[in-house]
């Protein structure tokens, strides 16, 4: 991914950042959906938790920081039907997890003994599964999906009508147009609730995917997402230990207010750069955003993002997805050869066998390469 070379502030709050702060919104709508519809999650709680969280890691880290769901736990919860205390529960101990692993000092090990080919082959991965989610999104209506990349290849880099900001405008009208707008909006005010998660629950939502989430938070959320800030932002990098740091306590935090389980991710930070999001201006107003949504439209949210047409954010997220890919394309030889093995295994398992299988695939290529069995070029 190319870095642009223009120098930025900390925050920088225009069109640009506006429309970047939107680049991650094809995986917050349709989990949002899920969560709330199918597990009865308060639409209040999950979007000003998800907005105070983005206006916090905005002012801290100055830099594009993006906030969504847990993958894992969003869509076995949704799959499942789980409860919405069941959901809440799942973050308290994720939460309390990702603390644990800090102090421990385990994440600190892990990111010096993984190399950068393998985040390639992780992103490789994601930008893979971005893509297939995003045909499935576009497939019921293909006018509305190429439109958006239209738009995107038209006006991405437009200061004054940014695409993404562009196609929002087009699904709102959309909506309109279906009548489909004024007929879910109902204004009120409202604020999430203080409430204790039980343990019970805790533990169960652990065994039924909190474990299983973990190694997908350590390779896309944690590593990959460190590796793609150091890329991209070199003057402000953000370590490994300091974004499971972050995770563990807004999880928790967020799981005593009715808030569903957040990450980071380096799927999301590429959508925000490609729309435009460059300073943490990004963050602050993707909070504003989602905070006055949930406080002013809370019970009316769900009707108005499932009358959202989807093809249009399917769109954005099969653009996302290119870039995701691209970054593989500069290695060679072994390099190459093992970042696709770990995003071919990543695709066809989960990323977590994935990363295990091409670090210890690694670590066989580097024996040989010591006893002169093959090239050491890319390994060391």
């Amino acid at each position: 991914m190319e870095r642009d070379p223009r120098q930025y502030r900390d925050f920088e709050f225009n069109l640009r950042e506006l429309a970047g702060s939107m680049g991650d919104f094809g995986t917050l709508f349709p989990l949002a959906i899920g969560l709330i519809a199918v597990c009865g999650v308060d639409p209040t709680a999950l979007f000003v938790m998800i907005g105070l969280t983005n206006l916090i890691t905005g002012i801290v880290y100055r830099l594009p920081m993006p906030v969504e769901p847990k993958k894992v736990i969003a869509v076995t919860a949704i799959a499942q039907g789980w409860s919405a205390s069941l959901v809440t529960a799942s973050g308290l101990g994720l939460g309390l997890l990702w603390l644990l692993v800090v102090i421990s000092g385990a994440v600190r090990k892990l990111a010096k003994m993984t190399p950068l080919f393998l985040i390639r082959g992780i992103q490789l991965a994601l930008g893979v599964s971005l893509g297939v989610q995003a045909v499935r999104m576009i497939w019921p209506n293909p006018l509305l999906g190429l439109l958006a990349i239209g738009i995107i290849l038209a006006l991405r880099k437009n200061r004054y009508a940014p695409a993404a900001l562009v196609i929002m405008v087009v699904g709102i009208v959309v909506m309109a147009w279906e009548g489909n707008l004024g007929a879910h909006l109902e204004w009120g005010f409202s604020w999430p609730r203080f409430s204790l998660p039980r343990w019970s629950e805790v533990w169960q939502a652990m065994v039924l995917a909190g474990f299983a989430q973990v190694p997908l938070t350590l390779t896309n959320a944690v590593l990959a997402t460190a590796a793609m800030i150091r890329e991209l932002f070199p003057e402000k990098p953000v370590s490994e230990e300091r974004l499971l740091l972050n995770m563990g306590l807004m999880n928790v935090a967020s799981s005593f207010f009715g808030g569903m389980p957040m990450c980071h991710g380096s799927g999301g930070l590429a959508g925000q750069y490609y729309f435009g999001a460059r300073t943490g201006g990004a963050n602050i107003l993707e909070g504003l955003i989602e905070i006055s949504l949930g406080v002013f439209l809370g019970r009316s949210l769900l009707a108005v993002l499932r009358a959202f047409p989807l093809p249009l954010v399917g769109g954005m997220m099969f653009m996302v997805g290119i870039q995701l890919v691209r970054p593989i394309l500069k290695l060679r030889r072994w390099p190459l050869a093992l970042g696709v093995l770990t995003a071919a295994v990543s695709v066809y398992w989960n990323m977590g066998v994935g990363f295990l299988v091409g670090l210890l695939s690694t670590q066989l290529a580097r024996w040989a390469a010591g006893r002169g069995l093959l090239s050491e070029e890319g390994l060391f």
